[in-house]
């Protein structure tokens, strides 16, 4: 979800004592076994007091007014990056404009600060009981939908229990643990869990957006649909054309602008979406002052094309920010569910023949580090020999493993650079050998005869270079390659389905992993359609490394854990791993403030910045 936060209130300290002595005449005290809290976290630890009056990275003088536009730099569930058909984001069905998320309030809001700690929204209070199966969530008398009703305990159920049972595919397999949530006496919900739930799935609940129950009484949840749902959130549904852009208005009274974990944040009045199927056509948009701000991705944009007037002029500022959170994993999926990739010597065959130095130098300005982990960036990252305690976790799956497991933790090649690296491409040949696919006739075939032959998948041509000369050398390798462009509905239909041989795809971990693993690299998602498991991996080690992590008593345990999974998962080459920065490179239109505080883990952009009148008239009468 995208944390709310900010604006000052002098009166706070006297509202609370007032709104505490409400609350106790509604809510029934607790028992003697259960644990209440303003907040949540995975280990329990929270920085923040019960008392505080705005998260330590926002301003909460920051005022209030303005644009603010993008090219959306992320996704959730079923948006798209190139278009959208549907508002309805939490569903499979439908391409759905980014930012629905802003438009729902969920219970609790994340700290940028923590790794994974929230605070109270809908809800002003949580109470758990001691076995971390139930937990009473207290909701807030003065939430309320967009429409001026009340938010209720009722509203809260059905939310949850509607997207156990009809949400996208990878929100029913993140509540599985989840049993159920009804309304109990006074104004609050009871979600209660699984035995031997994972430790973040009451955070993942806590986070989920609450629907109206009146509203969905005459509607189906699960329709793709361009009706604009009534909210809770900061912002409402504004203008839109499917496709092109959609905007999203500020709620002048929004209920909880005032709450600590909303101070600071929801600055502008209208936070727009823009959408360009083609980076070319988007960067040339963003030099026009088409959109305000722009996260850049594209390493030769960064490095030639910002010299146009306004850049030039300083109406144009570019910074470049620093990421401390996991880099995740971005690089080509191999479907491992198909017959002909289920080897892992020819799986490995095919990273040798891609040359990431080359790349990197040629295409990209050397402006990349090598991915090699699914936990890049991180402390939760395999390197060297397992030490004890990961040897611990590993011992019991020896002969179920490759080797090297036990060993250093495989890293993709570094070849000579020259993008046709001889001695790799005859590594690469030997291990297809070794696989039995030999070459007749010229070409690669597999042991039963067929040959072999690849089609890479995208949905956009900006990949296009980094493809051709890897498929080049593949075709060295006797291997008939090929890269098919489908337009962004028909590529996000067949990646849901995994109608593909390879593709590319990138993908962040949280820095409390738990439940959500499951659905990148778990059996049961390798046959869930809509899932993250792009590579098909069904390992029944690697599932019970997972449940070894989700189980980890503190954050020592679950480090350990993950160094231990990430051995098994690139010992099995699933992926062609790709290249990452840590950092964010932004370029924005000088009519802009920010705080001095940047969160820890994420960007804060646009939750905490806000529109500057004075800097917008400056860069209008240089312009």
């Amino acid at each position: 979800m995208v944390p709310t936060t900010r604006r000052r209130v002098l009166t706070f300290a006297a509202a609370a004592t007032t709104a505490a002595a409400v609350r106790n005449t509604i809510w029934p005290a607790r028992a003697d076994d259960e644990i209440e809290s303003h907040g949540l976290s995975a280990f329990g630890d929270l920085a923040y007091p019960a008392d505080f009056h705005h998260f330590g990275y926002v301003d909460p003088n920051a005022p209030k007014g303005g644009t603010f536009s993008q090219i959306g730099p992320a996704r959730q569930y079923n948006q798209n990056f190139l278009t959208f058909n549907s508002l309805n984001s939490y569903i499979l069905k439908g391409d759905a404009a980014q930012g629905m998320e802003l438009t729902f309030a969920p219970l609790m809001a994340r700290s940028g600060d923590e790794p994974d700690a929230m605070y109270g929204l809908a809800a002003a209070k949580v109470r758990r009981s001691a076995d971390g199966l139930t937990y009473r969530f207290f909701i807030r008398p003065e939430a309320k939908f967009h429409d001026g009703s009340r938010l209720t305990a009722h509203d809260v159920a059905f939310s949850l229990n509607i997207l156990k049972e009809k949400g996208h595919p990878l929100i029913t397999q993140l509540l599985r643990d989840f049993t159920g949530a009804k309304v109990a006496d006074g104004d609050s919900v009871v979600a209660t869990f699984a035995p031997n739930r994972a430790r973040d799935v009451p955070l993942f609940v806590a986070g989920l957006p609450i629907f109206s129950r009146a509203y969905y009484a005459t509607k189906p949840f699960e329709e793709s649909t361009l009706e604009t749902p009534l909210g809770c959130g900061a912002y409402k549904v504004g203008r839109l054309e499917p496709g092109r852009y959609i905007e999203y208005e500020r709620v002048k009274d929004w209920w909880g602008t005032d709450l600590p974990v909303a101070r600071g944040q929801n600055n502008f009045d209208i936070v727009r979406f823009e959408y360009y199927r083609d980076r070319e056509v988007g960067f040339e948009g963003f030099t026009a002052g088409s959109y305000l701000f722009r996260e850049e991705f594209t390493s030769r944009t960064w490095a030639t094309r910002y010299d146009f007037p306004a850049f030039r002029e300083g109406r144009v500022k570019r910074d470049i920010i620093p990421d401390k959170t996991p880099s995740g994993a971005q690089g080509w999926f191999i479907n491992t569910r198909r017959a002909k990739f289920a080897n892992p010597r020819l799986r490995e065959a095919l990273c040798n023949a891609f040359d990431f130095e080359w790349t990197n130098k040629t295409l990209m300005w050397g402006s990349y580090d090598r991915t090699v982990s699914v936990f890049q960036n991180s402390d939760m990252m395999a390197e060297g020999r397992p030490g004890a305690d990961e040897l611990a976790l590993l011992e019991p799956f020896r002969g179920r493993v490759p080797d090297e497991v036990f060993g250093g933790p495989y890293l993709p090649p570094v070849s000579d650079g020259s993008g046709q690296d001889r001695a790799l491409l005859r590594k690469a040949s030997q291990l297809l050998n070794d696989a039995g696919c030999v070459i007749k006739d010229g070409k690669r075939i597999l042991p039963n005869g067929e040959p072999i032959a690849i089609e890479f998948l995208i949905d956009e041509p900006t990949f296009q270079p980094h493809h051709m000369p890897f498929i080049k050398n593949l075709g060295v390798l006797g291997i008939d390659a090929s890269l098919r462009i489908v337009d962004p509905v028909q590529y996000r239909a067949r990646r849901d389905g995994f109608d593909f041989d390879v593709t590319v795809d990138r993908f962040n971990l949280s820095d409390t992993p738990g439940d959500s693993l499951r659905s990148f690299f778990s059996s049961q998602a390798a046959a869930l359609k809509g899932s993250n498991n792009l590579a098909g991996i069904a390992d029944p080690t690697i599932d019970a490394l997972i449940d070894t992590i989700i189980a980890a008593p503190a954050r020592p345990a679950l480090v350990t854990a993950c160094r231990a999974l990430d051995r098994v998962i690139r010992a099995g080459r699933y992926w062609i791993p790709h290249w990452y920065k840590p950092s964010h490179w932004i370029a924005y239109w000088d009519v802009f403030g920010k705080p001095p505080a940047q969160p820890r883990y994420f960007r804060g952009i646009p939750e905490t910045w806000w529109y500057d009148r004075d800097k917008a008239a400056k860069t209008r009468r240089a312009g």
